[in-house]
């Protein structure tokens, strides 16, 4: 088991899969762990990548008392891990929440960071704006917040049930509850910063390949926010997959895959 050590002592876990200059560096959603790409990995891996993952502080095997557990500490983490392991040239691909931990860390890497991947990313924006009329609503923030106030465990497993808009099978579904238990009831705050969250102006600078992954029926990001980063930006390619929710990746599988190497390798 990997560890990076970080804030006075604490560890992220971290596992490091493959060899070769071709890295792809995946963060999961929030309040899941690195398993969540457990259906992308060997396909990865059989491709030929260099593949690295790693916890949120505050889940999964790390640790559960990080002082910060904001999306820029996160992001420094990703940072912290590029350099630990020599990496010269990775692509980052952020799911959900991860998608703004990747913006973050993408524009601190620089020259390091060869190109984006947003799957169902929760960026640039994730709460409406006055000048941004895509995404959820404050009321729906607040609710969110006091389900994971109040009865913790139950609210996390209706959340379980609506990651996906495809029939998946009550055993993921399941698989899905636990990693969303084993977070700990502190990464509440990591959540809590998608309200204020506007990455517009850094990922506009962001000047480097972007592929946005789209759900059309996803319950947790707008699919608008997905399609607006296409249409703001002139090197985003979007990729939207009809009836499917905020996990492509587990929902169709083979295609999610196919399209993501196919970016790699246009990379």
């Amino acid at each position: 088991m990997a560890y990076l050590e970080r804030d006075r002592g604490r560890r992220v876990y971290y596992e490091d899969h493959g060899a070769g200059d071709n890295t792809i560096l995946l963060i999961h959603g929030w309040g899941m762990s690195l398993r969540a790409w457990d259906p992308v990995l060997p396909a990865l891996l059989a491709a030929g990548q260099r593949v690295v993952l790693l916890d949120h502080r505050g889940c999964g095997l790390s640790d559960k008392d990080f002082d910060d557990m904001g999306i820029a500490a996160i992001a420094s983490d990703v940072v912290a891990l590029v350099a630990e392991l020599s990496l010269d040239s990775v692509v980052l691909n952020g799911w959900s929440l991860g998608g703004a931990v990747a913006v973050e860390a993408a524009s601190k890497l620089g020259t390091r960071c060869r190109a984006l991947v947003l799957t169902g990313g929760a960026t640039p924006v994730y709460i409406q704006k006055p000048d941004f009329a895509h995404g959820g609503s404050e009321d729906d923030m607040a609710g969110t917040l006091a389900g994971l106030a109040g009865d913790r465990v139950t609210f996390l497993e209706a959340l379980s049930h609506a990651v996906c808009a495809r029939d998946v099978g009550p055993h993921v579904e399941q698989w899905l509850w636990r990693m969303f238990c084993d977070a700990s009831p502190l990464a509440a705050n990591t959540i809590a910063e998608l309200g204020p969250l506007d990455q517009r102006s850094m990922l506009a600078q962001l000047d480097i390949p972007i592929v946005s992954f789209v759900g059309s029926e996803d319950a947790f990001v707008d699919p608008a926010i997905g399609r607006w980063v296409g249409e703001q930006h002139a090197n985003v390619q979007v990729i939207e997959y009809e009836g499917v929710g905020h996990a492509p990746f587990l929902e169709v599988t083979d295609q999610y895959n196919r399209d993501l190497l196919a970016f790699l390798n246009a990379r």
